[in-house]
C-alpha cells in the first residue's frame, strides 16, 4: 500500500487553492515572499529547508482554518515544546499520569518535580 505524505509547502498549496499567494500571505500577515519560500520548502537565496515559527504556523492555521496540531505534526514538529504547547504540561508523555495530576490541588514547579522523580521510581520498579 503506498502513503502519500504532503510536505508542507504542498499543503499550503492545497489550501491556499486559486487564491493569490499575495491574499492569502496577507490574511496570514507574513509576507507574499515568505509564503512563496514556505510554499516551496527552501530559502531561494540559501537552499536550506524552512522551519517555521510556531507564530507563523499559528498564523497559517487560522488562516486556512486547519489544525495547529495537525500542521505541526505534519511538518514534524509535535515532539518539541517549542511548537507542542502541550508539551509544556507535566508529565505530557503520560496521559495517565498527566489525568492524575490534574485532579490534585495546585502545584508549584518544586512539588511537581518532586512528584516526577517519585512517579520514575514507581515506574522503573513495576518494570523489574
Amino acid at each position: 500500500m503506498k502513503v502519500n505524505y504532503l510536505s508542507l509547502g504542498e499543503l499550503l498549496k492545497g489550501l491556499r487553492g486559486d487564491e493569490a499567494l499575495r491574499d492569502a500571505a496577507k490574511r496570514m500577515n507574513i509576507t507574499f515572499s515568505y509564503l512563496a519560500m514556505l510554499e516551496r520548502g527552501k530559502d531561494r537565496r540559501t537552499g536550506n529547508p524552512i522551519k517555521p515559527t510556531p507564530e507563523t504556523l499559528q498564523r497559517i492555521a487560522n488562516a486556512y482554518k486547519f489544525d495547529y496540531l495537525k500542521l505541526i505534526e505534519m511538518v514534524g514538529f509535535s515532539d518539541d515544546p517549542i511548537y507542542n504547547p502541550a508539551l509544556k504540561e507535566p508529565f505530557a508523555h503520560n496521559p495517565t499520569l498527566q489525568q492524575w495530576y490534574k485532579t490534585l490541588p495546585h502545584c508549584n514547579e518544586k512539588e511537581v518535580e518532586k512528584l516526577k522523580v517519585i512517579w520514575d521510581v514507581i515506574h522503573e520498579g513495576g518494570d523489574n
